[in-house]
């Protein structure tokens, strides 16, 4: 069995009747993004983060986002070193490949964006100067609904970092009777054997880029967020580097499908999990994930597709 297709075998054996998730999470580390996983406490957004370090073969890091955590517990600090009369910097859990930041919206908004130039740059500066992440290097960070205590939106700046959001949701009976019957994941987890190396990784990740995009379907992908800047009833539409991630994952999902030339079919598949959390709908009652979802939908079937 090929890399992918074990990967998604390994997490499909964890993560239970999920399938069409876990294909987004994965095409989303291809394609080079960072993933943002929303839903109630208690249907696996964390063990689904710690599953895709696992079976991806990544080095990991998990942050507990609380109210009282500062960027040095993220990025690190410099600490004087008596001995050499010099500071010397002491790495954070940032310096890892993949940083779980779980509940990240429970922390204040300064904390919150201390992640925003690791996260487009793949870099940190602390006093003054540059430090290089690792490579690859992924942000997953989980969040729990806005509407529930204790948490901050997060800022429009990070949501466009994200190249996905994902939802898990409850499961079906089925599968809810099989958690039932054997219990917590997380032992199943650490008997999973990595699927891949992160050497694979990079190079799916480099045969992404080789994945053909005909000029109609680049034309589709400015249609569509075109339209979402220029439709009454949307305040703040998909910015070009949402643009650019929407291609990049559509190529992803191709590769997934095995093949080498993106399909309409591919951008209609990620453009929910691209464009859902970056779209700001003008009128306030109207920003409920309901009616997000109903609006990216309306967008989906307003816009020709190529032929």
């Amino acid at each position: 069995m090929s890399a992918l297709p074990a990967a998604l075998a390994a997490l499909d054996s964890i993560i239970l009747g999920k399938s069409r998730a876990l294909r987004l999470a994965l095409s989303c580390l291809i394609a080079r993004g960072h993933l943002l996983i929303e839903d109630v406490p208690g249907v696996g957004k964390t063990t689904l983060a710690h599953a895709l370090a696992q079976v991806l073969g990544l080095s990991w890091q998990r942050v507990q986002f609380t109210s009282d955590l500062l960027p040095a517990d993220i990025l690190g600090v410099s600490v004087f070193d008596r001995a050499t009369q010099k500071f010397e910097f002491r790495q954070g859990p940032v310096f890892t490949q993949l940083l779980l930041a779980d509940e990240v919206n429970r922390a204040s908004p300064r904390t919150q964006s201390a992640l925003l130039e690791a996260m487009e740059e793949h870099q940190v500066s602390v006093d003054g100067v540059s430090h290089t992440l690792p490579d690859p290097f992924f942000v997953v960070a989980t969040q729990n609904p806005h509407e529930q205590l204790g948490t901050y939106a997060l800022p429009e700046s990070q949501l466009d970092r994200f190249l996905m959001r994902i939802e898990l949701g409850y499961p079906d009976p089925r599968h809810e009777r099989v958690l039932l019957a054997e219990g917590d994941r997380r032992g199943l987890l650490a008997r999973t054997a990595a699927a891949m190396t992160a050497a694979q990784l990079q190079q799916l990740q480099q045969e992404v880029t080789r994945v053909h995009v005909a000029p109609p379907l680049l034309d589709y992908v400015q249609q569509l967020v075109g339209s979402t800047r220029t439709r009454s009833d949307i305040r703040l539409g998909l910015s070009p580097r949402a643009a650019q991630g929407l291609v990049h994952a559509a190529r992803a999902w191709a590769l997934l499908e095995g093949r080498s030339a993106v399909l309409p079919d591919d951008v209609q598949a990620v453009w929910p999990a691209v464009a859902l959390h970056r779209l700001e709908p003008r009128n306030a009652a109207d920003r409920t994930h309901a009616q997000r979802e109903r609006l990216v939908r309306a967008i989906l079937e307003a816009v020709a597709v190529p032929r």
